[in-house]
C-alpha cells in the first residue's frame, strides 16, 4: 500500500444544478495532468452521477464498501473501485437508492482514511442537502469548494452558509461563480455578489466557458479538461481552472513561516 497522505478536497453547493458535478470530473482532469493519482468519491447518495457522467462501468459500489467494513472484513479500497484511466478512480454511489439509510456516517470516515494512504487527492462529490454525510465530509477536508451561480436563492442560501462558517471559525474553503452554467442569468454583478454574501469569491468560472454541446462529451465520458479541442479552444479559462486546483491543495502555511 502506498502511503499518499492525500488531501480531501469536499466540492459542494447550497443549491442543486450549479454544475457541481461537472467542476469535480474538470478538476480530476487537471490533477490528473498534475500527475496525482486521483479518487473521485460519490457522496451524492441518493442521486449521484459521477459513474454516469464518466461512462463508469461500476461492479461495486460505496454501499458494499461500507457493508463489508460493518462486517469487519478486510478490505482494500481498490477492490471497490472503478477505473476511468489510469490515474483517476471512482467511488461510486450506491446503485440502488435503498440502500442509503443502510450507510452509517462512521464508515465514511474509514472510506477517508483508506483513501488518503492510496490517493494524492480524494474529490469528494457532495449533495447540496447538508446532511451529516455532507457536513462530515466538510469537516474531513482540507478544503471545501462552494459552487455558486447568478441566482437569487443560491446567494441568499450562501450567505447563510458563511454566517454560520463564520461562528465556528472555519476557513478552509473557497468560492467558486461559475456563470457558464446559464449564460443568460448575470443581472447580479460579481461586486454585488460579495456584498450579499459577505464574503469573497475566490474564482470565476467565465460565461465564455459555456459549451453548447456539452451533452456530446457526457455521452462518450469525456472529462473537458482532458479534451485537446477544448483546452485549445478554451486556453484561458482551463488555466483559470487550474489555478484553482492548485489553490485547493497547496500547503497551507503555519502562523509564523515565510
Amino acid at each position: 500500500m502506498n502511503n499518499y497522505n492525500g488531501k480531501i478536497i469536499t466540492i459542494s453547493s447550497v443549491k442543486g444544478g450549479v454544475g457541481k458535478t461537472t467542476i469535480t470530473t474538470n478538476l480530476a482532469g487537471l490533477y490528473f495532468l498534475m500527475k496525482k493519482k486521483v479518487l473521485i468519491i460519490d457522496l451524492d447518495l441518493y442521486a449521484g452521477g459521477i459513474a454516469t457522467v464518466m461512462n463508469v462501468n461500476s461492479k461495486k459500489d460505496i454501499y458494499m464498501l461500507v457493508d463489508s467494513l460493518s462486517n469487519n472484513k478486510q478490505v482494500e479500497l481498490a477492490d471497490y473501485v472503478s477505473s476511468y484511466n489510469k490515474g483517476i478512480d471512482v467511488l461510486a454511489a450506491p446503485k440502488d437508492p435503498r440502500n442509503v439509510s443502510k450507510i452509517e456516517s462512521k464508515y465514511i470516515s474509514k472510506i477517508f482514511d483508506l483513501a488518503k494512504h492510496d490517493y494524492d487527492v480524494i474529490l469528494v462529490d457532495t449533495s447540496h442537502s447538508l446532511d451529516e454525510v455532507c457536513l462530515l465530509s466538510m469537516d474531513a477536508a482540507y478544503n471545501t469548494l462552494f459552487v455558486i451561480t447568478n441566482d437569487l436563492v443560491d446567494i441568499k442560501n450562501m450567505k447563510t452558509m458563511l454566517s454560520i462558517f463564520n461562528e465556528m471559525g472555519k476557513t478552509n474553503y473557497k468560492i467558486v461563480l461559475n456563470n457558464s452554467r446559464d449564460t443568460g442569468r448575470d443581472y447580479i454583478t460579481a461586486f454585488d455578489i460579495r456584498n450579499m454574501i459577505k464574503g469573497n469569491i475566490d474564482y470565476t468560472i467565465s460565461k465564455n466557458f459555456y459549451i453548447k454541446n456539452i451533452d456530446k462529451y457526457v455521452l462518450n465520458g469525456e472529462i473537458l479538461t482532458l479534451n485537446r479541442n477544448i483546452s485549445r479552444f478554451y486556453n484561458n479559462d482551463i488555466k483559470n481552472m487550474n489555478k484553482l486546483a492548485l489553490s485547493l491543495i497547496e500547503d497551507v502555511k503555519k502562523e509564523g513561516e515565510e
